[in-house]
């Protein structure tokens, strides 16, 4: 018997209406939807799918003078996230159920990502519906171009043919250099907080990649490390 789920939220909820969102940042920005729980001058951290929300909860934990969006497209992941969140006494972290393509295109500004972060996003294995895959030349261009100068994109997956897609995109994108270099990507990340997700997965012996890129301040040719 399936247990029934909770929608109460005990104490304050951090999410965002994606129906009036648009109009509040038209507003007031982002400064504005964190204005009194983050410091200015605003250091806005993303993260697309943050699944069960551990990863993004130690993030924002860690750093309490950034800010911090989460988005998920699950209506269930957010609900239950917001729940973890309002029982926490973290006040720099906001939830979007939406996504990633749309809040990359629509809600962010060029220039203003600090960093990015998106573990393993569902790889599409099926030949068929590899163009469903989120992480694409055009959308890596769109994120690089959001991102500051210095601002950090964080990528990981376990599936290798994926991975060699993403790595062949990342070399190619002028914005962007390789903190890893000369190697590519890196199986283990010294530090980095593993998610529930990527503990499974170790276990079960699955090849793990990791990328780390930095936005140019300037174009330049594509990269051969």
């Amino acid at each position: 018997m399936s247990r029934s789920l909770k929608r109460d939220i005990p104490g304050v909820d951090w999410r965002l209406s994606l129906a009036d969102l648009p109009a509040r940042l038209a507003a007031a920005g982002w400064e504005g939807i964190f204005a009194g729980d983050v410091p200015a001058p605003l250091r806005l951290v993303l993260e697309i799918g943050f699944g069960r929300g551990e990863f993004l909860l130690a993030l924002a934990a860690a750093d309490s003078k950034s800010a911090f969006l989460g988005v998920e497209y699950s209506a269930k992941r957010v609900l239950k996230m917001a729940r973890r969140l309002a029982r926490s006494e973290l006040r720099n972290v906001r939830l979007l159920e939406a996504r990633g393509e749309l809040v990359v295109h629509e809600l962010v500004c060029e220039g203003s990502l600090a960093e990015c972060w998106i573990n393993f996003p569902d790889p599409w294995p099926k030949k068929r519906h590899q163009r469903r895959r989120l992480l694409q030349p055009p959308f890596l261009r769109a994120l690089a171009l959001r991102l500051r100068p210095e601002g950090l994109l964080h990528l990981a997956t376990d599936h290798v043919g994926y991975a060699e897609a993403i790595d062949v995109a990342l070399r190619a994108e002028p914005l962007l250099e390789n903190v890893f270099s000369p190697e590519p990507f890196l199986r283990e990340v010294s530090g980095r907080l593993a998610t529930a997700y990527e503990l499974e997965w170790r276990a079960e012996g699955r090849p793990l990649h990791f990328w780390c890129y930095r936005r140019v301040a300037a174009e330049a040719g594509p990269q051969q490390a």
